[in-house]
């Protein structure tokens, strides 16, 4: 979910926990003005460009919820169990006790064990183990398979896994899929100029490098204009498509230690721009 500061404008992400602790007020973390999140609170972000998020119109009546997800059960209620006549007495000193006869010799029992059923052997039971042995070796290998696949962003991440996982991948002329780290992202150098042919449009160049030991995607770049006060003007966030048009280059992401420079054209916001500020996502 995100919302939008009314005095710097600026736009922040947030979920259901931070909108829980104050029901829904918080503090601008840019100029430190305190309003209402959930007067401009939204799922997904207009299409850019965008100034300011469409606000709120608060409620006549609170909407109703239909849709249930869980309902405790009643506790089941307790009854009494009344006695019943006839029942055996707390005395039980009038109760008769059948003999019990005494146990047989153990060397005797195991003869007719013996006599009435064939002995089973070890080996036999082993050969009708293994196919049980087999089946929860293989399920075990495809649970370490599947947890594997959910957490190979984390281990391709990791120094020691990562290099062994690319090292295979190597031997066996395969590639490993691109994990996004966009702290690892360094920008080099920047400029801004007038777009040469378009009217009203700005030509920002980046220059980045990934510093991380992994190849990555493209990041999603966030320019922000701000005017000389400090105070943001227009902020566009661009997506890989947007900035780069071959598929190869997308799909082949930023090798690790290289350098690349991105060229961004954006909309001229007038003469109150100074100063422009990157992010990676």
């Amino acid at each position: 979910m995100y919302t939008q500061c009314p005095e710097c404008l600026s736009v922040f992400s947030l979920d259901a926990p931070t909108l829980a602790k104050a029901h829904g007020h918080v503090v601008c973390g840019h100029c430190h003005a305190s309003f209402g999140s959930l007067a401009t609170l939204t799922e997904q972000l207009p299409p850019e460009p965008f100034v300011e998020l469409a606000i709120n119109e608060p409620a006549l009546e609170p909407p109703l919820l239909d849709l249930v997800v869980y309902r405790p059960q009643p506790e089941p209620a307790v009854v009494a169990i009344e006695p019943v006549a006839g029942a055996l007495p707390d005395d039980f000193s009038q109760l008769v006790f059948a003999p019990r006869f005494a146990r047989e010799p153990r060397g005797r029992r195991a003869g007719k064990r013996a006599r009435g059923k064939p002995h089973r052997t070890r080996a036999a039971s082993g050969e009708r183990h293994w196919p049980w042995v087999l089946a929860c070796s293989v399920l075990a290998l495809l649970l370490l398979a599947q947890l594997a696949w959910a957490k190979r962003d984390t281990l391709i991440r990791d120094p020691a896994v990562g290099g062994w996982l690319r090292s295979s991948c190597a031997a066996l002329h395969c590639r490993l899929p691109l994990v996004a780290a966009p702290t690892l992202l360094r920008l080099l150098a920047s400029n801004v100029q007038t777009h040469p042919s378009v009217p009203n449009a700005l030509m920002i160049s980046a220059s980045v490098r990934n510093d991380a030991s992994f190849a990555q995607p493209y990041p999603i770049v966030t320019v922000t204009l701000s005017d000389a006060q400090g105070q943001r003007l227009a902020m566009r966030r661009l997506q890989p498509s947007e900035y780069l048009d071959d598929p190869a280059t997308l799909r082949h992401g930023l090798d690790p230690g290289a350098v690349t420079v991105l060229l961004l054209e954006v909309k001229d916001p007038g003469d109150k721009a100074v100063a422009f500020e990157f992010g990676f996502e």
